[in-house]
């Protein structure tokens, strides 16, 4: 009786057209019955918790100057897509896969976490893609760069002071 009723629901959801818009829609929209909004809501009673929030927005700190402290306070910093540990995008996996094999500490940012961060990091840089790599405060490049870098053995250069004052710590 389970399977015959699984089936029929199956057949039922299946025999459903599937909904694909094209339409850049601002506000709110009806569609299926269902309500859709694509704007922070400023409902009074909705509770400031559930309220979407910028924290660095509400901060006094400028995105600007976020990037300048990550530069200036890590030896290896790389703005990317995903996380060192969990890349979300091929070319930032390549990257990190590279500086990985020099042990040296590494830090990161997610862009993918915040349109306006990435948009400061390519102000900062005036580089339009990503990853970006930043060694000692100087920007060395993206994935093709760091690449070509470690093949040439003028990253493992680069990073060997980084590299032997890790190791002392």
């Amino acid at each position: 009786m389970a399977r015959l009723l699984s089936n029929a629901m199956f057949k039922g959801i299946a025999s459903l057209p599937t909904v694909r818009s094209s339409r850049n829609v601002l506000g709110s929209f009806y569609e299926n019955g269902l309500k859709y909004s694509t704007t922070v809501p400023s409902d009074p009673d909705t509770h400031e918790d559930f309220r979407p929030t910028n924290k660095v927005q509400d901060s006094a700190v400028s995105l600007k100057d976020v990037v300048e402290q990550d530069v200036k306070e890590n030896p290896v910093m790389i703005y990317m897509k995903g996380v060192p540990d969990f890349p979300q995008c091929g070319f930032s996996s390549l990257a990190v896969r590279v500086l990985k094999q020099y042990n040296i500490p590494l830090s990161a940012r997610n862009i993918l976490e915040d349109p306006e961060l990435k948009s400061a990091v390519k102000a900062f840089s005036h580089w339009p893609t990503f990853p970006q790599i930043f060694v000692r405060g100087e920007f060395v490049g993206g994935s093709d760069i760091i690449l070509n870098m470690h093949q040439t053995g003028e990253l493992k250069e680069k990073l060997k002071d980084i590299a032997a004052s890790s190791k002392s710590e």
